[in-house]
């Protein structure tokens, strides 16, 4: 492997995303809340309940056109600077008020109700509005990308604190494998000790990313070093796609779980066993299955279950509930079902 560890690219600054349903909603609220400002300000003579209709209407509008706007050009904005970004967000929202102001001023006058106000007029005291809704939209945006910034530090912490350890048995092992390799055959001796140090080199970047094709070949490099030390007491069974989807994972996400089937199966088998592997490709997810021997009499589930809970967590930290981690008993197997969504987390998360 030429580099164990990649990490995803962020943009220069994280953007709230709006472009999503329960953020538009979000949005329309905060619409629904000015709106009902301006209809019940004092001074007015119309009838607030008649103003809240048309000003919902038109705030609504400007809302939506504005969103759906700042959608289509958040992936440029996003690589630009804060100042650049409020600059443009400021004139979008002048331009979508201008134009949503001059047809609703036209429909308006034509229609009876706005015979006070003169065109300029009203343009100006919509701009003027927009103005101060945008300055807050502003202070918000920010808020929410420091906030973002400090739960990625968090998570970054929180990871680097569960990244996945070599377990010091396993070193014995494979360490007293190579050295009775080197007797009978030096190119598996040689094959073994890289073998180890690319698990090794991962281990020291676990709270980083990799790509599940890296994380596969992690994983059968671990099931070679216990394949040379296990002999004919295991089997391996895999189940891939002819070809591997592109996804992003953290870094010694298998391995842990083909380690537990090691241990916890084949080793407390007399006779060993198959460890099977099928890897089921969907097109919203990605499912590992992982089976072993299970013997009741030498359960060992709990010091297996406090890997798994450390992988949930990891899971957990990079993608959010997307992600599942699931273990059943049947028919003699232990399984272990790992669900990774395609759709990658946000980059500023």
């Amino acid at each position: 492997m030429n580099k164990a560890a990649t990490a995803l690219p962020s943009p220069l600054f994280p953007l709230p995303d709006l472009c999503h349903g329960r953020m538009v909603l979000r949005v329309l609220v905060l619409a629904q809340a000015v709106a009902i400002l301006l209809a019940f300000a004092p001074g007015t003579l119309e009838s607030p309940w008649q103003r809240l209709g048309l000003i919902s209407l038109f705030i609504h509008w400007i809302a939506l056109l504005s969103g759906y706007s700042y959608c289509k050009l958040r992936p440029v904005l996003s690589r630009q600077r804060p100042l650049t970004i409020a600059a443009s967000c400021l004139l979008l929202l002048f331009l979508t008020t201008s134009v949503v102001s001059a047809l609703a001023w036209l429909w308006l006058h034509d229609a009876g109700i706005l015979l006070s106000q003169s065109f300029l007029h009203f343009i100006l005291a919509n701009l003027m509005i927009a103005l101060v809704v945008g300055l807050m939209a502003i202070q918000l945006g920010l808020m929410h990308a420091e906030r973002n910034q400090q739960l990625a530090a968090q998570s970054r912490a929180e990871l680097g604190a569960l990244q996945a350890r070599i377990q010091p048995h396993f070193l014995f092992n494979s360490l007293n494998t190579a050295a009775e390799l080197t007797q009978q055959d030096s190119q598996a001796a040689e094959q073994a000790l890289l073998n180890l140090a690319d698990l090794f080199r991962a281990a020291m970047h676990a709270g980083e990313h990799i790509s599940l094709t890296e994380e596969i070949t992690l994983a059968r490099q671990y099931l070679a070093l216990e394949q040379w030390r296990l002999g004919e007491r295991m089997q391996q069974n895999w189940q891939l796609p002819a070809s591997l989807p592109k996804l992003q994972l953290p870094a010694l996400t298998i391995q842990p779980l083909l380690e537990n089937a090691v241990r916890h199966g084949i080793e407390s088998c007399q006779y060993g066993g198959s460890i099977d592997i099928e890897l089921i490709n969907s097109s919203q997810s990605v499912t590992i299955i992982i089976s072993n021997p299970f013997l009741p009499a030498l359960d060992k589930s709990r010091s297996n279950g406090v890997a798994l809970v450390n992988i949930r967590q990891r899971l957990q930290l990079y993608f959010g509930d997307s992600a599942s981690l699931t273990r059943s008993i049947a028919d003699g197997k232990f399984r272990v079902k790992l669900v990774l969504p395609k759709s990658q987390p946000d980059s500023n998360r």
